[in-house]
């Protein structure tokens, strides 16, 4: 049985060719987003900081007294600038996503891009969805964590209080959406790696004591040095290893009960 494949043959210098249109278009679209999120930056930033704003009150502290410092001149533009290459990077991804596809797509059996397109919608949501446990649980919680170390007059010394720095605040959120963006990928990866057979859900398994404490160890090197965040990315990270798991077996069935129909229609020719 041969499978059809839709690619031509091609010289290098089309490939070339058609590589640098991809990349135009990528950048095209990142840079139409970054000044549509440059113009936008302040009030991007000012819904980052909503987050913190609910750490202030989950502390009973009064939110007028909620703010932000930046304590050299140049500091919060270049904080706009980082907002608005975040924001671009997350408009601009489904092009990007698309251009690498269409690039790659030709190269690809019918039945290997068929199994490549879920795992291309997948992988944006589960990013997604991970940036939104950082933005509506875990960043207030770190910074209510963090909030409660201040010290009032009244308790025997002097005031200490917290005024965090706009590019500081920026760099710990972003840290955060990006740790857990990337650590939600894992069920994507490991169960493309299954499809192709280089990972079983078996071994998988029998490695997950070990899996465990990377995942610790790569918490506390993702995040910031405070306990809440670290075990707050490792437990969701343990979970995604079952699903994983769980996944990777899906596909195992699937492919054997593929192997079981195509030995019952070649028994029957």
């Amino acid at each position: 049985m041969t499978i059809d494949i839709e690619d031509k043959p091609q010289p290098l210098i089309e490939h070339l060719i058609e590589l640098r249109t991809r990349l135009i278009w990528a950048l095209g679209a990142f840079f139409v987003a970054f000044l549509v999120c440059f113009y936008f930056a302040k009030a991007l930033f000012n819904i980052l900081v909503i987050p913190y704003k609910w750490a202030v009150l989950w502390a009973g502290l009064d939110l007028s007294k909620a703010e932000l410092i930046y304590t050299a001149p140049q500091e919060f533009f270049f904080t706009q600038v980082k907002v608005a290459a975040f924001g671009a990077m997350v408009i601009a991804f489904p092009v990007i996503a698309a251009q690498v596809y269409k690039f790659v797509a030709p190269g690809l059996y019918k039945n290997e891009r068929a199994a490549f397109l879920p795992f291309l919608i997948a992988s944006p949501l589960l990013f997604l969805l991970g940036a939104s446990l950082v933005y509506f649980f875990f960043t207030p919680m770190v910074m209510w964590f963090f909030l409660a170390m201040q010290q009032a007059p009244e308790e025997g010394g002097v005031a200490i209080s917290l005024l965090p720095k706009v590019s500081e605040y920026l760099s710990l959120i972003m840290t955060l959406v990006f740790s857990f963006g990337l650590v939600f990928q894992l069920p994507v990866v490991t169960t493309l790696l299954a499809r192709v057979g280089i990972l079983e859900s078996q071994w998988l398994a029998e490695k997950r004591k070990y899996f465990i404490v990377v995942a610790f160890v790569v918490a506390a090197v993702l995040t910031p040095p405070d306990p809440l965040s670290q075990i707050g990315l490792a437990l969701p990270t343990i979970l995604l290893y079952e699903v994983a798991i769980y996944a990777a077996r899906l596909v195992e069935r699937s492919r054997a009960g593929t192997a079981v129909a195509e030995a019952s229609a070649s028994d029957e020719e």
